[in-house]
């Protein structure tokens, strides 16, 4: 007759001590979410600069047809909102095996936008970002074909054009982390996905590669991977 009261009395315990960890576990993160808030107000406005070098352009142009040299400063406000500027320089000097174009260009280009820290903990030495740059580029290409034979006539008419001027705006949206690696040095990648927005192709028809942006196109993906000293 008492095993009822009994079993009650320790499920009533069990139910209890159940809801007491969660109580605790709740307290526990409030009090380290606001730990962390607290941490983060007192990060000082201006918290340094950072330089960086891209890796992914300078292979791209040791073993392909183009690529570019390219550099950041990037600006540390409050460890939350990094001003970016990005100024490279890209080449091309690439051929069609099957229809014998060359393709030749190269030219500066530059971006400016702004990354935001995505971590909750903005005192992290590693970061996570999302961000967002406008590029724009002004270059002059040169195009070369040795033309088709005629099959009647058997004449060959050549296709040349020399310092043909075009620009290019862009938009890029970008998603990158970065880890510190040893005192001043760091480590981090990006992806970014590539929006045309304006551009002058010039008066021989559509470029090839864009200094900075890459293959023409509406939009394309690209990518850095960047060797970062933080100051």
């Amino acid at each position: 007759m008492r095993k009822k009261p009994i079993c009650s009395f320790i499920s009533r315990i069990f139910i209890s001590s159940c809801l007491l960890m969660a109580s605790l576990a709740v307290g526990a993160q409030s009090v380290e979410k606001k730990i962390v808030e607290l941490e983060n107000k007192t990060i000082p406005f201006f918290n340094g600069l950072a330089v960086s070098a891209d890796l992914v352009g300078v292979a791209q142009m040791a073993f392909g047809d183009y690529g570019q040299y390219e550099a950041g400063l990037r600006v540390n406000l409050k460890n939350k909102y990094f001003p970016v500027f990005e100024l490279g320089y890209g080449k091309a000097d690439g051929e069609d095996v099957a229809t014998k174009l060359t393709y030749k260009t190269k030219a500066p280009y530059g971006r400016l936008g702004l990354d935001f820290n995505l971590m909750k903990n903005r005192r992290d030495v590693n970061r996570i970002y999302g961000g967002f740059r406008y590029a724009y580029t002004n270059y002059k290409f040169d195009v070369f074909s040795p033309g088709v034979t005629d099959p009647v006539w058997g004449e060959k008419a050549e296709f040349k054009a020399q310092d043909v001027a075009c620009n290019y705006h862009w938009v890029e949206f970008v998603f990158g982390v970065d880890a510190k690696i040893w005192g001043p040095v760091r480590l981090g990648w990006t992806a970014r996905y590539k929006r045309r927005i304006a551009h002058n192709d010039g008066t021989v028809g559509n470029t090839w590669y864009v200094p900075g942006y890459g293959i023409e196109g509406n939009a394309r993906l690209g990518g850095t991977f960047n060797v970062i000293f933080e100051l």
